[in-house]
């Protein structure tokens, strides 16, 4: 019999215009004083941040902006909060990539506290539990990939040799409204939309194939896989304008987000951190550059050592799916995804993990911190290895 548990799911606004109700959304907080989180320059670059700007104001509200140009940090997201806490902030509205909508996550988190977010990280902090109360909390994507709009967690990176990607997470950090908007996606540069999708097929393919993966999880990747397979190439080419493209990719990643919010991440996500960490790599360019190779070696692994396990079947459903053939089955259907995996990520000229700086030598350090649940099957070390090797 099934049996699973489901987490929230915010209220969701999806539509090309719908970013237009945004004042409306922060009127349901009584939000009068708003702090307004975005990227380094896209959004002014593009007219939408004095847009939102005077949309907000025009309908009476007073709007603070600070700009997050990297993925957040603990000295940014301390200084934001101490700059701001004074300044009775009714609502905080991310709109932006993954690392401003974590960035904003974790302001509206840390605002009603006088402490360090560092206290409440995963794994390096104090191990203080947050009490989860924050500010409410509104996402609006600009980029399709890591779903952090409908996740609990908010990501904060320390890059360097002592490096980490760790989470402050609570069930009520999730966003308390999403606006996705496809009129803001089409800005969007081709090599962050490639990376972003590549990572929203990881995150969507990665909960399917979890051991433990619940019957409404694995409907919600499924339809989050139809419509990314033909939406991931034409918005990194000729159709990167088309707001449906854009909408259709902006969807699979949404689905990406709620699907491993619930029933987790396999090797390609437990390899993401530890090398985000250490170097400084977005973490979509790690997803995109490593799940060919990770589907190789999760099908080699199956075949040798789990040839019955119902995981080398879903590998055959997608692999039937992204090349468009219902006639294709078993093992035919499991290579084909590999071969599509290696086009698309040859299409895309997704960089290896050298051109980052990551080397032979790097390898064990990256090994040590590795974590491999949820995968499909438990891969040894010299497997994992082998992964990484081919992408250097």
């Amino acid at each position: 019999m099934w049996s699973f548990d489901y987490a929230r799911i915010p209220p969701i606004s999806f539509g090309a215009g719908k970013l237009t109700r945004l004042p409306q959304l922060v009127r349901q907080f009584r939000g009068q004083v708003v702090l307004l989180v975005t990227g380094g320059t896209s959004l002014q670059r593009s007219g939408k941040l004095a847009w939102v700007k005077n949309l907000l104001e025009q309908s009476g509200m007073t709007v603070h902006h600070v700009a997050c140009d990297a993925e957040p940090t603990v000295t940014l997201i301390d200084g934001v909060v101490t700059s701001y806490r004074t300044l009775s902030v009714d609502v905080v509205i991310s709109i932006g990539g993954g690392s401003v909508v974590d960035a904003g996550k974790a302001i509206s988190a840390m605002l009603p506290h006088d402490n360090s977010i560092i206290d409440h990280l995963e794994g390096v902090g104090r191990g203080v539990a947050h009490s989860g109360v924050k500010k409410p909390f509104i996402a609006v994507p600009t980029t399709s990939g890591t779903g952090s709009e409908v996740t609990k967690n908010a990501v904060i990176s320390e890059v360097g040799v002592a490096g980490y990607k760790k989470s402050i997470r609570h069930d009520n950090f999730i966003a308390d409204g999403v606006i996705v908007d496809g009129e803001l996606l089409t800005s969007c540069p081709r090599d962050v939309t490639a990376a972003c999708a590549m990572d929203a097929f990881t995150q969507l393919l990665e909960p399917f194939l979890s051991p433990t993966v619940s019957p409404l999880t694995e409907a919600i990747a499924w339809s989050g896989l139809e419509a990314l397979k033909d939406s991931l190439l034409p918005a990194c080419g000729t159709a990167a304008a088309d707001v449906t493209v854009r909408e259709r990719l902006a969807y699979a990643s949404l689905l990406s987000g709620i699907a491993l919010a619930n029933d987790g991440l396999g090797i390609v996500h437990g390899l993401a951190s530890p090398i985000g960490g250490f170097f400084p790599i977005p973490h979509g360019v790690v997803c995109a550059t490593l799940v060919a190779s990770s589907v190789r070696a999760n099908l080699r692994a199956l075949r040798q050592r789990a040839p019955t396990s119902p995981a080398l079947k879903k590998l055959a459903r997608v692999g039937a799916l992204v090349v468009d053939s219902s006639e294709r089955r078993g093992d035919d259907s499991c290579d084909a995804l590999v071969d599509t995996l290696d086009q698309w990520t040859t299409i895309l000229q997704v960089p290896k993990l050298s051109q980052y700086g990551i080397n032979d030598h790097d390898l064990e350090k990256i090994l040590d911190l590795a974590e491999n649940r949820n995968n499909p099957i438990e891969l040894t070390r010299a497997e994992i290895r082998s992964l990484l090797e081919e992408r250097l």
